[in-house]
């Protein structure tokens, strides 16, 4: 059974302190696929370019075994193309320039072969169409993981709502959360948003960790302090793709293999930050995300003497 990630595949251009790149393959869709790869091999992207995106680009996608006839190609088109530069503190940033091009009109395409779908990845793009994704699907997935912002909140909240009821995990930042609910503590905040239909809700603190909650349970994951940091672009879809990745792997959906997930998603975002775009995470083996889960679980591990 197919894992589906649908979202942007676009090309950057991005500047930090430590650097700045020319146009580069990036995109919600692109991070997370590349990043779900490594944990399941029937990773299937639906996303949207212009004849600018070449066939090496493809097939960077391809070498990861990533299934690409979900990916239309508009002939005579420009691809999704956004730049921005990063303050010293890498936690803000300035957007300098956003050209929708052939994510304006943007009709998601589900191939039949995509119809096996057991476990479905809705990026962060318009909630109409997010929905129009569940919709096309003549089998609804066994889960449905959905990224969303708080752009969505200010200009479409009802479609975003309405969107919302329909999935199983929803995964936003602590600023956004504390806008859809409109509680200042995460705890209550969460409480409001699990009413709004998904089953767990995964907030994301940047530096600090992320939270997962399920009913009355609450899982604290550390975030992997590093010694470099030259690019966050990508990091929390690269989170999303590792995250979804490892739940397709074991194929259990619970409390216990949610927070593992986290864990895994944690652990290949930290990888994307490390280098610009998504070279880091393009090379990755198996012993280097070993390495780095476990440096994770030796964080927060520790035994109380009496």
């Amino acid at each position: 059974m197919s894992l589906i990630i649908i979202g942007t595949v676009a090309f950057d251009a991005i500047e930090t302190p430590f650097g700045k790149t020319e146009k580069i393959v990036g995109g919600a869709a692109t991070y997370a696929s590349l990043a779900a790869s490594y944990f399941y091999n029937k990773v299937k992207i639906v996303g949207v370019v212009g004849e600018d995106f070449h066939a090496g680009d493809i097939k960077s996608f391809n070498d990861h075994g990533i299934d690409t006839e979900g990916l239309q190609i508009k002939k005579g088109e420009k691809s999704f193309f956004w730049s921005g530069k990063y303050h010293n503190d890498m936690n803000s940033r300035d957007t300098l320039v956003t050209e929708l091009n052939v994510l304006a009109d943007f009709d998601p395409i589900i191939p039949d072969s995509y119809q096996d779908c057991e476990y479905l990845m809705l990026g962060n793009l318009t909630p109409q169409v997010q929905q129009t994704v569940i919709s096309r699907l003549k089998k609804r997935p066994k889960l449905i993981v959905l990224d969303t912002m708080n752009f969505w909140m200010d200009i479409a909240l009802d479609d975003l709502l309405g969107v919302i009821k329909n999935i199983d995990v929803l995964t936003i930042n602590d600023a956004e959360a504390r806008q859809l609910s409109g509680e200042y503590s995460l705890v209550k905040a969460a409480k409001k948003i699990l009413k709004m239909g998904p089953k767990y809700l995964i907030i994301k603190k940047g530096e600090h960790g992320a939270l997962l909650f399920h009913d009355d349970l609450i899982f604290s994951a550390p975030a992997l302090p590093l010694a470099e940091v030259f690019d966050p672009t990508g990091a929390g879809d690269t989170f999303a793709g590792g995250f979804i990745g490892y739940l397709a792997q074991v194929g259990t959906i619970n409390f216990a293999s949610m927070k593992n997930a986290i864990i895994y998603g944690s652990a290949l975002a930290s990888f994307c930050v490390e280098k610009f775009g998504t070279e880091k995470i393009k090379d990755l083996t198996k012993a280097q995300i070993s390495k780095r889960v476990e440096q994770f679980v030796n964080l927060s591990s520790f035994i109380i003497e009496k």
